[in-house]
């Protein structure tokens, strides 16, 4: 075999016309290799199965005109030693492969190619945008354009509210049956849940129905659904587990990104504590609650306070009526509700019936009525109940009444847009003994321009029957395009 091989190179070397037949026949079998070559790693690129993901944080600073911080993920992958854990959990970077052997090359091009990619890349253009939006010139906008004292950056908030209808894409998880699962309450106080899981079921313009082109993920399931048929917290667990589980089994994305862009929304009172059983959606995932407790571990950074809105009819329409101009007001405060809660038998100690100035009513006397005293009065009180939050706060931007919060560890909904400063007054629970003098002691020039800017607020807590821009559909929205806006995934 040796000598056989000799032969045949000394012959080539010697011979020139074997030596061109040998160069043909070496190029006829060479091209097409390198060619099928190309081909199967072109091929193999353009999939649309991903090889890893990561978060980072997508600006070194906070932006404060508008903007939430960076969301904290954590990895909760095992190491061998501390300091490697630490490390990781700066980095705050995770990752998987399908192929460990693969080389680093075709990763990063696989994720070029991929439709993460894509998505990835048209954030990242936002996110410029965004930025660009804090020293640049206001923009035009046939329905609102944004203005005044009561958004921390209005030209920040408006480039970003565009930016979202321009590219946002949810997709709504079809697996779970009704009642429990795509349907929620549309009335009295949970009403928010229902009118925004059935808005979102039939949404056209942000829901999109393939997942590969989705920016986030829903789980519609209803808390409140639940709990009329449900009355403890272990079956809500298992329900709630059981479903991701099915969703993990199901579909590639939860564990993509460990639910970071996922996202539930829930508005009853147990809203918290139905994603305590799952650690992912507490410390990963998009909650949106009502029930916005920093205490019970809601994270404004990665979490979204929504509103909590009491609807008493069959309509929606005709709600916001505004009340009286602020000159005919002749109640300094008002306040009607039941005594529930640690804040509010401290209210009624010090101004139950106690002040013709402070009306402070458990139940209201009858021939009063309570829009009416709301639309009649300068300030109206909002101490949180049995949780922190409290329909009234929509209530008295609906009758043009200044909303006084008295609450502890609560955030208000959309303030990482909106400057509560500006439109209401805060009250520590400590100083409620002096409400009245605290009330009194606001000169009627800067009421009157609070009172004016929650006429203007009041358009981002309208809820519509068919949503329309910036108000209340849109601004939930918006604060989850927020936060969806500070996780990369790559």
């Amino acid at each position: 075999m040796v000598k056989r091989f000799k032969t045949c190179c000394s012959s080539i070397k010697t011979s020139s016309s074997s030596s061109s037949s040998m160069r043909v026949v070496l190029l006829s079998v060479v091209i097409p290799l390198i060619l099928l070559t190309s081909f199967l790693s072109f091929s193999l690129v353009s999939k649309r199965s991903f090889w890893g993901f990561s978060y980072t944080n997508p600006y070194s600073k906070t932006i404060k005109e508008g903007f939430s911080n960076e969301t904290p993920i954590k990895n909760n992958s095992s190491s061998s030693s501390s300091s490697s854990v630490a490390q990781q959990q700066q980095l705050l970077h995770v990752q998987y492969t399908l192929n460990d052997n693969r080389p680093l090359k075709h990763r990063r091009r696989r994720w070029y190619w991929s439709d993460l990619g894509r998505l990835e890349r048209g954030l990242q253009r936002a996110r410029a945008a965004i930025k660009e939006a804090i020293n640049g010139s206001r923009l035009k906008d046939p329905d609102y354009s944004p203005d005044g004292p009561i958004y921390w950056n209005a030209k920040v908030f408006h480039r970003s509210y565009l930016e979202m209808e321009k590219q946002f894409k949810i997709y709504v998880y079809k697996e779970g049956e009704v009642p429990l699962f795509h349907d929620g309450p549309c009335r009295m106080i949970y009403t928010i849940e229902g009118q925004f899981i059935n808005k979102m079921e039939i949404n056209t313009k942000f829901r999109t129905h393939n997942p590969h082109h989705a920016h986030a993920f829903f789980l519609p399931y209803s808390v409140t659904r639940m709990r009329h048929f449900l009355h403890d917290l272990r079956s809500f667990g298992r329900i709630v587990t059981d479903y991701v589980n099915i969703i993990t089994a199901k579909h590639p994305h939860w564990n993509r990104s460990l639910g970071a862009d996922h996202f539930i929304l829930a508005c009853h009172d147990w809203g918290p504590y139905s994603s305590f059983y799952v650690p992912e959606l507490v410390r990963n995932s998009i909650r949106a609650l009502c029930n916005a407790n920093t205490s019970e571990r809601f994270n404004p950074m990665k979490d979204v306070s929504i509103p909590e809105i009491n609807i008493r009819g069959n309509k929606l329409e005709g709600l916001n009526t505004g009340g009286l101009p602020p000159s005919k007001r002749s109640i300094l405060a008002f306040f009607a509700g039941g005594n529930h809660g640690p804040i509010r038998p401290i209210l009624f100690k010090h101004w139950k019936r106690k002040d013709q100035d402070i009306q402070v009513y458990e139940y209201l006397p009858k021939g009063l009525s309570y829009i009416d005293l709301m639309r009649k009065s300068k300030y109206c009180l909002c101490p949180s109940g049995y949780e922190v939050a409290s329909p009234r706060v929509v209530e008295a931007l609906y009758n043009g009444c200044v909303p006084v919060l008295i609450s502890k560890d609560y955030v208000p909904p959309f303030s990482d847009v909106l400057d509560w400063k500006t439109f209401s007054v805060t009250v520590p629970i400590e100083e409620i003994w002096e409400l009245k003098k605290r009330l009194m002691g606001i000169p009627e020039r800067q009421y009157k321009r609070m009172q004016k800017r929650v006429v203007q607020v009041k358009r981002h807590f309208e809820l519509n029957s068919t949503p329309k821009r910036y108000d209340v559909f849109h601004m939930i929205l918006h604060s989850i395009w927020l936060r969806r806006l500070n996780v990369r995934l790559w």
